[in-house]
């Protein structure tokens, strides 16, 4: 049974030099240009996108742009932590 965000659609496998590929339908589209494909016990293909590396300056706007927790972070017992002033690197 499909739920509500899932879509189906049924596509073409042709030949691409030595391989065999399918040409994602528009509604289907990703971000990016790669995937990762995963083949499930069934034998059914799973693509999933790569995931996007963040520059840190990237990664520090997308974590401005997230909303603030709104659980309690408990404390970190640090006691047995050397300070920073005695670390030699």
């Amino acid at each position: 049974m499909l739920d509500h965000t899932t879509k189906e659609r049924k596509v073409r496998i042709f030949r691409n030099g030595r391989s065999r590929a399918v040409r994602i339908p528009k509604e289907f589209d990703m971000e990016g240009d790669e995937v990762i494909v995963r083949q499930e016990a069934d034998g059914s293909l799973n693509l999933k996108p790569v995931s996007q590396r963040r520059t840190p300056r990237e990664l520090v706007e997308w974590l401005r742009g997230q909303p603030p927790l709104e659980e309690e972070l408990s404390e970190i017992d640090d006691s047995d932590m050397l300070p920073l002033d005695d670390i030699q690197l």
